[in-house]
């Protein structure tokens, strides 16, 4: 989920050397048959989206669903899996310009055009990623929904924490930072804190791209001083700034 990712960024440079992070989709929308919620219509999801974009405090264009909405949240879930089979880091990159591309600039990535795009972008083989799309990818996929019916999945983001010996603990929805460090440690104790550089430079090597929120969580800078200092760095010719209705997101200029 696009409203977790500054908690989920900062988990893994925190605790990336203790832990494996695994992802599995949802299928939250299979076709417009779907109604749940009041959301029966593309349109529906406008509103919805500009609003959640004020609560997690991460830049979400609804308009989205008024221009070129998705018919269906599979084909980009699928797409995934089918990244995984080729390469897992190179795949959680595609699916970092997945959300950027829907969330922020407003691509149907239901469409292969797109899907294709995000994938050359990471450097994937997009003639295997095809292929992989239209057969393995597919049963990958079911066995994600499978799992999410098995498991009680009830809605997105759901996050397992386990350990070896079975052992789990579920956290739902968006929660600070600490539900999910609380979490982790309760599963795994001897769990090791890792120290990170948290300066501009270091974070931007990193992720390449980053939110204001996102900036604020893995700083520990307030939300206010943190846009104030990626703007400063963008009027210095640092970073780049893409702004949307509702926030931006920066991405370095090495």
């Amino acid at each position: 989920c696009w409203g977790i990712e500054p908690q989920l960024r900062k988990l893994k440079l925190e605790y990336g050397n203790a832990i494996e992070i695994e992802y599995r989709m949802g299928g939250l929308l299979p076709d417009w048959s779907y109604n749940s919620g009041g959301i029966s219509k593309p349109s529906d999801v406008a509103h919805h989206w500009d609003e959640v974009s004020i609560y997690y405090d991460m830049p979400i264009d609804g308009d989205l669903w008024l221009e070129d909405p998705l018919s269906s949240s599979y084909p980009p879930s699928i797409a995934f899996k089918a990244a995984q089979l080729q390469d897992a880091e190179k795949a959680h990159l595609f699916l970092r310009v997945l959300k950027e591309m829907v969330f922020l600039h407003k691509k149907n990535i239901s469409k292969w055009e797109n899907l294709q795009a995000a994938a050359q972008k990471v450097g994937l083989d997009v003639e295997k990623l095809k292929i992989d799309f239209e057969g393995k990818a597919k049963v990958l996929f079911q066995e994600d929904l499978k799992l999410a019916r098995e498991l009680g999945v009830r809605g997105f983001p759901t996050l397992f924490f386990l350990d070896t010996a079975g052992n789990k603990q579920m956290v739902y929805g968006s929660k600070p930072y600490i539900a999910y460090e609380n979490t982790l440690l309760q599963i795994h104790p001897i769990a090791i804190k890792t120290t990170f550089d948290a300066s501009w430079k270091a974070l931007f090597s990193e992720f390449k791209t980053l939110t204001a929120r996102e900036f604020s969580e893995l700083t520990g800078t307030k939300r206010e001083e943190s846009e104030k200092l990626l703007d400063e760095l963008t009027a210095a010719g640092k970073l780049k700034k893409f702004t949307t209705k509702n926030g931006a997101i920066w991405t370095w200029i090495p």
